[in-house]
Formats: C-alpha cells, sequence, structure tokens
C-alpha cells in the first residue's frame, strides 16, 4: 500500500447473486479531486459506501492514508475490525448524503457542534465556537440558532457539509449531493465544494453534474456494471473518451 490519501484495490461487492462491484481500483492522492460518474445502479453508491465501510468488500481492501479501513491483517489473511475501531476510523472519513441526515430536533450549530462533543470530546462552549466557524466557512454564520425546517433544502446540504469537515477528516465523500435539490438551489451547494477543492480538500464525489465535474475534478472516473471503465483527466475521459462505452453515455446526458 501507498501513503495516498485514498487506495482501492480490487474490491468486489455483492447483494446476494447481484454483483455489484466487480474489481475496482481507484487512488486518489492527497488534495486530490475525483469524480465518479456513471448510470444508474453502475455501483457508484455501493463503492462510496465501501470507502467508509458501511459496505464491507467481499474481496479486496480499502485503505486511507496507508491504513486499512475496516480491518486488519492477521497471519495472511484480513480480518474484520470491531465496531468500535471502524467507528473511530469513520471520523477520518466525512461523508455528505443526498438526503442531509441532520438531526430536527437539534439547530443548525448544534448539529455541526455534536461530531466533535461525541467523537472530539469537546466541550460544549468550544464545540459551538468551532460550529459557528464552520457554519461562516459554508456561507451560514448567521444562521446557527435555526432548525434543519427553517432552512432550504440547499441550506441543509451546507449544513451537513460544515458537520462532515468538523472532525477534520482525510477525505470528504460527495453522494450525489445536489440530486435531492430543486434547480435553483444546486448552485449554493456547488459553490461550497469548489471552494473545498481549491482549499486542497480531498474529495470524491458521485455525481450527475456534468460541467461541475469537469470544472473542478483532477480525475474523472465513469463506471458501469461495476467496474471502472475509464478513468483520467475531465479533458480526456468527458472530452475525448476512449471506451465505447463512456462516449455512448456521454452522448445521452451531454
Amino acid at each position: 500500500m501507498t501513503a495516498a490519501a485514498l487506495e482501492i484495490r480490487n474490491v468486489h461487492k455483492s447483494f446476494g447473486p447481484r454483483e455489484v462491484l466487480r474489481g475496482v481500483d481507484l487512488t486518489v492522492p492527497a488534495g486530490g479531486v475525483v469524480a465518479i460518474l456513471g448510470p444508474s445502479g453502475s455501483g457508484k453508491s455501493t463503492l462510496l459506501r465501501t470507502i467508509n465501510h458501511l459496505e464491507r468488500p467481499d474481496l479486496g481492501y480499502v485503505a486511507v492514508r496507508g491504513e486499512l479501513v475496516g480491518v486488519e491483517v492477521r497471519g495472511a489473511r484480513l480480518h474484520e475490525l470491531p465496531l468500535r475501531a471502524v467507528r473511530r476510523q469513520r471520523t477520518r472519513i466525512g461523508f455528505v448524503a443526498q438526503s442531509f441526515n441532520l438531526f430536527p430536533n437539534l439547530t443548525a450549530q448544534e448539529n455541526v457542534a455534536e461530531p466533535l462533543v461525541a467523537h472530539r470530546r469537546l466541550a460544549r462552549p468550544g464545540a459551538r465556537e468551532r460550529a459557528v466557524e464552520l457554519l461562516s466557512r459554508v456561507g451560514l454564520g448567521d444562521r446557527g440558532d435555526a432548525y434543519p425546517r427553517q432552512l432550504s433544502g440547499g441550506q441543509q446540504q451546507r449544513v451537513a457539509i460544515a458537520r462532515a469537515l468538523a472532525l477534520e477528516p482525510d477525505l470528504l465523500l460527495f453522494d450525489e449531493p445536489t440530486s435531492a435539490l430543486d434547480p435553483e438551489l444546486v448552485g449554493e451547494v456547488l459553490s461550497v465544494i469548489r471552494q473545498l477543492a481549491a482549499t486542497g480538500t480531498t474529495l470524491v464525489i458521485v455525481t450527475h453534474e456534468i460541467g461541475f465535474a469537469r470544472e473542478v475534478a483532477d480525475t474523472v472516473a465513469f463506471i458501469d456494471g461495476g467496474v471502472i471503465v475509464e478513468q483520467g483527466p475531465p479533458s480526456l475521459v468527458l472530452d475525448n473518451p476512449q471506451q465505447p462505452r463512456t462516449r455512448e453515455f456521454l452522448s445521452k446526458v451531454l
């Protein structure tokens, strides 16, 4: 293994007889931005969930900063880590889902502060202060006292991003972060992600926003049928794809 921010090697995952991932390899350097494209059912979200071990690979491994995720080597085999150890590892891997997943009974500030209290054992005054800083970073410094129901979808997603950043993760995963938003709210979330990319945060983004992928990603990976069909710079994969399946997909979405 290398000390890349993220290394995925020969990852397979099946659900019953259905093989969803069929030998995925992907390396993301520190500060890299990878956009993952592909049709519905191609394995994109499952791949993200294997990174933080919400789904355990049937074969292969995932490593973050050189540390295996969810498993350890004993002898010549990989063995599952205890749940407590897996949870500790997940604090290094921020995850932003489609559906925000905010606590409805907590304010925006409390939603962001909670991971700091629970995982960093930070006293609540310090956690609240840090939450205000993070909300300001995503353009919501004045909405800390608002509850999720009082925020637009775009604002809720920005709170979710601030919460994911609270533990200063080694990388940040986005699972189609704009798919649950009204079209007029998409831009404000993409703007925050652009800022994260510009400041050197390591990002893996499952997205259907082709123009956004072209703009922010260092690498675009096209996945279909559980394998990465093609990957490379956006100028190559999006503008001059080498694989017929990639060309076919792009012809339908561009």
